[in-house]
């Protein structure tokens, strides 16, 4: 995530760098160098975020059809599938273990470029 991005989510989450750090649970001083980008934001950091972020979207609109029914996913597909199985269809990008190409995969990093690209996700971050 770039640093330019990070500034945007946390305007649109209504937080000032204290209160969005104590949201995370990190230092003021990780929030501004992860916003002057000194610093990459660290995975678990991004996904914190942008958890948070997809809370206040999906409050603000209508519910969300499952990812699976945007994808149009297979039986056997959803069966292998921890979104599925935990019946979180809006959070799919967030949850490790998800094979929307068939695969898990390896890092947070590998996910997300995949994600990023997925309509499921532009959906719901269609703003960013």
């Amino acid at each position: 995530m770039e640093s330019n991005k990070f500034k945007k989510i946390r305007a649109k989450l209504g937080k000032t760098q204290k209160e969005l750090a104590h949201l995370l649970g990190i230092s003021i001083k990780a929030i501004h160098s992860y916003e002057q980008g000194w610093r990459k934001i660290p995975h678990h950091v991004e996904r914190q975020l942008l958890f948070l972020l997809s809370r206040l979207l999906l409050n603000s609109k209508t519910p969300s059809d499952k990812c699976w029914d945007i994808l149009k996913c297979s039986e056997k597909r959803r069966k292998n599938c921890p979104a599925s199985e935990f019946n979180s269809g809006d959070l799919c990008w967030f949850i490790n273990g998800t094979k929307c190409s068939g695969k898990t995969h390896n890092t947070w990093e590998e996910k997300m470029d995949e994600c990023k690209e997925c309509r499921v996700f532009k959906r719901l971050f269609e703003n960013l």
